[in-house]
């Protein structure tokens, strides 16, 4: 099942598909926020912004409005 980012819950595991570099910062690119990378939700904020996610082994936070433009497979 393919989403975007912002739209996994807390525990779901995906592998990243397609990231729209135009919306993206390079820093999250360069920390393996990349096509073909595992991501997981760790947990979220209150009022649910910004997402605290594992990818690949690196811990970021990214904002919903980032995360929007991250497309991904959930794996079940």
């Amino acid at each position: 099942m393919q989403t975007t980012l912002d739209q996994i819950k807390r525990g779901q595991r995906g592998i990243i598909t397609d990231v729209s570099s135009i919306h993206i910062p390079l820093k999250l690119l360069e920390m393996g926020c990349l096509p073909g990378n595992f991501v997981e939700l760790v947990q979220v904020a209150p009022f649910a912004d910004p997402m605290y996610l594992n990818i690949s082994g690196t811990h970021l936070a990214i904002r919903k409005e980032t995360a929007i433009h991250i497309l991904i497979e959930v794996i079940l």
